[in-house]
């Protein structure tokens, strides 16, 4: 036992060290901590006592009390509810035995909060449950996988969005974004009498414009003139225009291509006509005003986060579509952000996205890749070079565009083609050579015989085979394109076995992408290295990733959303090798498998005394029950000649 609690401490170290929080052991090299439990004996002797580890993370203090056996969590008094702080309990018990700490240090030290942990359990198995405790008691808070949202850089803000219930300012700002996309979802669709496919484009176009306000540009220049060649349209087209080339947008034939998207600001009369409802402006000038007050300023901010995208999949919402009937799954920000930590993306890569979209991946790497250097050099080859992107789309072309522009990034190498038109071998040399693949693939394209060329794996081959040898790529698909049902997927999952590797699977929440019913998973290779028959891929159960959809709002990140992505990121990349097969098997795999989680899992738990006792009661119970009504000859032993 004592060997088994050992290297469970040793677990827990190691999570501590992962998490950046120096811990001490045995004591504290705080004085004023280590004075206080001098007299903390569990005996309540007033001799010493000490935690399994102890630390000091801000104005917070950590105390950890460590168990092999799970069952050993938390004992509770008569009640069931209010953990006992008995001798024997906080003796024997992990969270008794940490809140018995951390109300003594409360009690003779200036500390005034602590988190307390009780962990039980083994490396692969194993619970590790905070309490927060402070002068008015302790609250319980939920398991965790990790220590990072009480690393330094996190712990304020899980403590006031955890324990003080405050309502964090991301989501406050979300919530009014979905807010101002709603109404001005409502605006496009009352005043201008714009289509599903139309509004983005004239937002696009009046935020272009209004990025001239810092030269020429004036919003008391729209006054609504009459005359043809002075409409408010045709103001906002010609500094939209202006502000492409001062992007430096190339070549002619893609600003040609995105400007001709536009066109319909200045030839849609409705668009340009004063009204008496909006204090005699135009619909463009009441437009313009409303996007430069509530929504210009945060997507010129420094932010990753895709708003112009967001404004889209809100706008395709609100019209009762679910995207895809438009051909539209956006990716949610961080999913794009995860892809990056997938495969480790570096300032030295060079990223393509041959499904783009309105540009989510390609801003979460170029963010990703800017963070890595601090050279101007570098920094401008990265927005100039090093970010490759494919839209068939015209009008997702052109979003896709501005949203570059909007990043500062105007050089992207974003053309408007059929990517599954190109040839693999030329695009592998686009910007010296393409490293790193991210895909959002059309879904669904597959219908029959005609279109099994348009399927996600034909898509995932293709986007393989355009990457460099070594490279990586990350894509997101539903999960049946994974399993392989038709003769054309079984064929393409063996090709992609004999020319690339597979790293892994990862299946998700089934709201991530919300309101379309997509259930999806992201699989990850390396290209262009065939996969080696003793090579264990990942499969990974992340349904549960901390996200939950709430009211209003949508998909949105919970408490828990750090700490379970950084567990994922551990196993990910070999930091955590003790994981329970409930969240990750690692397997040899064929052609013929289902790439998902679900096809290599078995249950690798060992059940508890307490699980088999509880099994022994329930047959018992249930033997009873069938003899007190009369069918107690179906537990009766047959004689031989009845088994024969």
């Amino acid at each position: 036992m004592a060997k088994k609690e050992a290297n469970f401490d040793l677990y827990i170290h190691d999570l501590l060290v992962e998490a950046g929080i120096q811990a001490d052991t045995q004591g504290s090299n705080i004085i004023e901590i280590n004075n206080a439990l001098k007299s903390a004996s569990k005996h309540k002797t007033g001799n010493v006592g000490f935690p399994e580890y102890c630390a000091v993370v801000n104005d917070f203090v950590l105390v950890m009390e460590d168990k092999s056996d799970r069952a050993n969590l938390c004992a509770f008094e008569d009640d069931g509810t209010t953990i006992s702080l008995t001798v024997q309990a906080t003796k024997n018990y992990a969270v008794n035995g940490a809140l018995h700490y951390a109300k003594h240090i409360l009690q003779n030290t200036t500390y005034n909060k602590v988190f307390a942990f009780g962990n039980t359990g083994d490396r692969k198995h194993h619970i590790i449950q905070p309490l927060f405790v402070d002068n008015n008691g302790y609250t319980w808070l939920p398991e965790v996988e990790t220590f990072e949202n009480f690393s330094a850089n996190h712990i304020l803000e899980y403590y006031k969005r955890i324990v003080l219930k405050e309502t964090p300012p991301e989501d406050i700002e979300l919530a009014d974004i979905l807010k101002k996309a709603k109404e001005l979802h409502e605006y496009l669709r009352n005043y201008g009498g714009l289509g599903e496919d139309e509004k983005p484009l004239v937002v696009s176009a009046i935020l272009l414009a209004l990025r001239e306000q810092k030269y020429s540009f004036r919003l008391d220049m729209l006054k609504g003139d009459s005359l043809e060649s002075n409409t408010d349209g045709v103001i906002l087209y010609q500094y939209l225009e202006m502000n492409l080339q001062r992007a430096k947008v190339a070549p002619e034939v893609k600003k040609a291509r995105v400007l001709n998207q536009f066109t319909l600001i200045k030839d849609r009369p409705q668009l340009n006509t004063k009204r008496e409802d909006l204090g005699n402006k135009t619909p463009l000038r009441f437009f313009a005003e409303y996007i430069n007050e509530n929504i210009f300023r945060a997507l010129i901010s420094n932010s990753k986060e895709d708003y112009l995208g967001r404004f889209y999949g809100e706008f395709v919402s609100y019209s009762g579509g679910d995207g895809q009937s438009l051909g539209v799954v956006l990716t949610p920000s961080h999913i794009t952000d995860l892809f990056c930590e997938l495969v480790d993306l570096k300032s030295t890569d060079v990223i393509f996205d041959p499904c783009c979209g309105t540009g989510g991946f390609l801003i979460s790497g170029m963010h990703k890749m800017l963070k890595e250097t601090k050279n101007p050099s570098d920094r401008l080859h990265i927005k100039q070079h090093q970010i490759h992107g494919i839209e068939i789309r015209d009008d997702m072309f052109s979003i896709a565009t501005t949203n570059m522009i909007l990043r500062g990034d105007g050089q992207s190498n974003l053309i408007c083609e059929d990517f599954l038109a190109q040839d693999p071998g030329e695009l592998q040399l686009s910007g010296g050579g393409i490293t790193v693949g991210f895909m959002n693939p059309p879904y669904s394209q597959a219908k029959n015989k005609d279109t099994a060329n348009l399927s996600e794996l034909c898509f995932i081959r293709h986007l393989l085979n355009s990457i460099t040898e070594g490279g990586r790529a990350a894509v997101i698909v539903p999960v049946s394109a994974m399993i392989g049902k038709t003769k054309e997927d079984k064929a393409i999952k063996k090709e992609i076995l004999k020319n690339h590797t597979l790293e892994g699977v990862i299946s998700l929440n089934k709201d991530t992408f919300y309101r379309v019913g997509t259930v999806p998973c992201i699989a990850v290779f390396t290209t262009g290295i065939p996969h080696p028959t003793e090579k264990k891929a990942k499969f990974i159960n992340f349904e549960d990733d901390g996200y939950e959809v709430k009211k209003h709002l949508g998909l949105v990140e919970t408490e828990r959303a750090k700490d379970k992505r950084q567990y994922l990121l551990d196993c990910w990349h070999g930091k955590i090798t003790d994981f329970p097969s409930s969240f990750m098997v690692e397997t040899t795999v064929e052609d013929t498998d289902e790439w998902l989680h679900s096809f290599y899992y078995y249950n690798d738990e060992i059940p508890t005394e307490e699980d088999f006792m509880n099994s022994i009661g329930d047959y018992l119970t249930f033997e009873f029950n069938m003899i007190t009504h009369g069918k107690g000859y179906l537990f009766e032993q047959r004689g031989d000649d009845e088994n024969a």
